[in-house]
Formats: C-alpha cells, sequence, structure tokens
C-alpha cells in the first residue's frame, strides 16, 4: 500500500515538475516575442524544476528498470557469477545513494544555516537543495526495492512496453502485497 502511494506521488511530481518548467519556458519566451520584457526569474525556475525532476526521475528510472545500465559483461557470464554481479551493482547503488542522501542532508543543513537565498527567485536555497536528499535517498530505497525482488525472485526490473508493462507492473505489486 505505501509503496502503491510512493510510487504514484513519484510519478505525479515528475510530470508536475516537467509540466510547469515547460509551461514557464513557453510563457517567457512568449512574453518575450511579443516584445515584452520576459520572465526575469524564468529562467532559474526552470533549472531547478528540472533538477527535482531529475532526481526524482532517476529513482523512478532504477524502480522500473529504465535506468541506463551497461549489461553486456553481466549477460556474457554464467548465472552463478551473474548473480554476484548484479547484488553487487545493486548493493554499489545502494551504498552511493544512501551516502549522497547523507551528505547532501548535511549540505542543506549547512546551507540553511547560511541564510544564502537565489538570485531571482530569492528562494532559501535549502528548500532548493532539498532535491539531492529527498531525491537521493527515494533513489537508495529504490535500489533497495530492485534488490530485494532479485533475491525473492531471481528477477531484476526489466522496462517493457504495452500490456507487457501493466502486467509486470501488477505482479510486482502482488508480490510486494504478499510479502
Amino acid at each position: 500500500m505505501i509503496n502503491r502511494i510512493l510510487d504514484r506521488l513519484e510519478e505525479t511530481l515528475i510530470i508536475t515538475f516537467m509540466a510547469a518548467a515547460t509551461l514557464v519556458t513557453f510563457s517567457a519566451v512568449m512574453m518575450r516575442y511579443l516584445g515584452g520584457s520576459g520572465i526575469s526569474w524564468a529562467q532559474e525556475l526552470t533549472i531547478y524544476l528540472f533538477i527535482w525532476m531529475a532526481k526524482f526521475g532517476a529513482a523512478y528510472g532504477v524502480r522500473t528498470g529504465i535506468h541506463i545500465g551497461v549489461d553486456f559483461v553481466v549477460n556474457a557470464v554464467r548465472p552463478s557469477i551473474r548473480r554476484l554481479l548484479i547484488i553487487a551493482a545493486m548493493s554499489l547503488g545502494v551504498i552511493f545513494t544512501g551516502v549522497i542522501a547523507f551528505f547532501g542532508g548535511r549540505w542543506v543543513i549547512f546551507i540553511y544555516g547560511t541564510g544564502q537565498i537565489s538570485p531571482d527567485l530569492e528562494w532559501p536555497m535549502w528548500i532548493i537543495y532539498l532535491a539531492i536528499p529527498f531525491g537521493s535517498g527515494l533513489m537508495c530505497y529504490r535500489f533497495i526495492q530492485a534488490m530485494m525482488l532479485f533475491f525473492r525472485s531471481g528477477h531484476i526490473h526489466t522496462h517493457t512496453y504495452g500490456e507487457e508493462e501493466d502486467r509486470e507492473i501488477d505482479v510486482i505489486h502482488e508480490q510486494e502485497v504478499r510479502s
């Protein structure tokens, strides 16, 4: 249940950030094209929206199996070694994203203490930097989820298209509900 809510929240945030960035950019260009001065803070907001979108998008990529991976070596070795390589890769993913989330959290605390604000929007920078611990923390959680799925079933998330994707997601959620 909590995973389904987290899945929808993740997807909603990604869509919202992307749509907002597109709308802000389009509006700024149209205002400038129509002879106005444009929106002075549009570029800064668009950059921040894309940063947040990318951090949550990376977690989504791990969850759905669309994250870029080099699997040539993994697919070329025998199954016993393949299992070790997959576990090692996922473990490194957990460690790396966990470390980034931890130090990202420390960075947010540091920036909060400095009172820095963004140049055009004049927003507190610590809020903008929250993308690092939130996005990396979620990505770490997704790596842990993927590793647990691998331990339970021997399968890793793979991305398929259309109806197959829907069936795969349903199977994964059914497995999560059972456990």
